[in-house]
């Protein structure tokens, strides 16, 4: 076989790589070792319940994915979270407290201590910061207080990195909280002037798309099935292991021999594309120099336990919500409990109500290596402490997921990986290394990602 590029990884990114790539006219290849497509996003059903395996939600926040998904159509069809998903909670002193959205519920809150409520009055008005690698932590403390880290930034990241604000750097972490200090000089100013940026270019004409927390009808498996099935099952390789790459030198292309369900091939190809995790590629990459590897696979990944949770009767509990957070200044075994039965049509019964249990993640890893047991009975402690149900209602049904490497933290190596990255690709003709391992750790990034590669090819080929 010959292509112009072979994508190595199935997840998101290499499939949206894939799809963009050949709409713009390229011939394409993908190399998966399971035998389904999406990475870690699977959607399972059960007993009237649809949950997810892997992540449950995105966030569309640029034109590129909102096109993306219209190109889609009907296939996979965008299903934006009903408005109950505005609404967070954050456990603080044995139950749930809403996350205020404006001024007198940021007065009225138990999150905050009194000192820090009246502190952000003056944020404005602080000068920005001068480190470029500062923490996220750091960041927060010095411009809103520690109570806001403890009880806002903490349960945040708990929720999207599962790491320690500590550690995470806010620049490579959380970029845009970073040039709002950056580049308005504080958070209030930097948010108003947004505002008003996006006022101007809506009268300017700029074309306009929703915004906001998104799954797909019929759950989330249904994204990564629509790509490929533009992809075409001719261009996707499925169950596939052995992979042995050669480097393209003056005279020959990109060899890749592989099997595929115990069949040998080989793939001739001008680019390889890796989008799989930085902990996958020292096997398939041996071509590169052992120091250079080192930098680039430097990053640590957050271990995660989700648990699907389902309950046939709710009874009269409100889960009008998004989920509910927890901070990790408090010691507890649950990183957050999401709820997407109120956030999404069809994710179980009429009467009953689903949750995402997380536990585990960078600042308790010994919960990945409990057993099932033992993680089910914290499941259910939290299902009656946290949720609030009776001693004599249980969930109807528990399913657990590990996910050994879940979520990459951006750390204060990032800039070293970034560099070594940069440095293999230069060193080989035709190398491309993509994936969670830089641009962001979300789903609409990891599409972003893949779409801004192929125009960045047919500019330069």
């Amino acid at each position: 076989m010959e292509k112009d590029f072979l994508i190595i990884g199935a997840g998101l990114t290499g499939l949206t790589t894939a799809f963009a790539l050949k709409q713009k006219g390229f011939s394409v290849a993908v190399l998966e070792k399971n035998d389904y497509v999406g990475g870690q996003i699977r959607t399972l059903a059960e007993r009237g319940f649809l949950f997810e395996s892997g992540p449950n939600t995105g966030v569309i926040s640029s034109i590129e994915v909102s096109d993306l998904f219209d190109e889609l159509q009907p296939d996979c069809e965008v299903e934006f979270a009903k408005p109950e998903a505005e609404s967070r909670r954050i456990w603080k002193d044995g139950k749930f407290h809403p996350l205020p959205n404006g001024l007198w519920g940021g007065i009225t809150t138990p999150l905050f201590t009194f000192s820090d409520k009246f502190r952000i009055l003056g944020e404005p008005f602080r000068a920005k910061g001068t480190n470029p690698d500062e923490s996220v932590a750091s960041l927060a403390a010095r411009r809103l207080g520690k109570s806001f880290v403890d009880y806002a930034v903490n349960p945040f990241l708990s929720g999207i990195y599962a790491g320690d604000p500590n550690m995470l750097i806010t620049r490579h972490a959380l970029p845009k909280l970073y040039n709002l200090e950056q580049n308005y000089g504080s958070f209030i100013g930097g948010s108003i002037a947004k505002a008003k940026e996006k006022k101007a270019a809506l009268k300017n004409g700029e074309k306009t798309f929703k915004k906001g927390i998104f799954s797909i009808k019929s759950g989330l498996s249904r994204l990564p099935e629509a790509l490929a099935k533009r992809i075409g099952s001719e261009n996707v390789f499925l169950s596939v292991n052995g992979i042995s790459i050669l480097p393209k030198d003056e005279n020959h292309s990109w060899i890749t021999i592989f099997a595929e369900n115990g069949e040998k091939k080989t793939l001739q190809s001008q680019h390889v594309v890796f989008t799989v995790g930085a902990y996958a590629l020292p096997d398939l990459m041996p071509f590169i120099d052992e120091a250079i590897m080192r930098k680039i696979t430097n990053i640590r990944y957050a271990p995660i336990v989700q648990a699907a949770v389902g309950i046939d009767d709710r009874d009269r509990l409100d889960f009008k919500a998004f989920g509910g957070l927890v901070s990790s200044k408090d010691g507890e075994d649950v990183l957050g409990i999401l709820f997407p039965s109120a956030c999404f049509d069809g994710r179980a019964p009429e009467k009953g109500a689903l949750f995402s249990f997380f536990m585990g993640g960078i600042q308790r890893p010994d919960i990945f290596d409990r057993d099932d047991a033992q993680l089910e009975n914290i499941v259910v402690r939290e299902f009656h402490r946290m949720l609030k149900f009776p001693a004599a209602k249980n969930p109807d049904f528990i399913r657990l997921f590990r996910h050994k490497h879940a979520i990459p933290q951006y750390e204060i190596s990032t800039d070293e990986r970034l560099e070594a990255v940069s440095i293999a690709e230069s060193r080989f003709s035709g190398l491309h290394i993509l994936g969670n391992l830089r641009d962001g750790i979300g789903m609409a990034n990891r599409m972003e990602q893949g779409l801004r590669f192929a125009e960045k090819m047919i500019r330069q080929i």
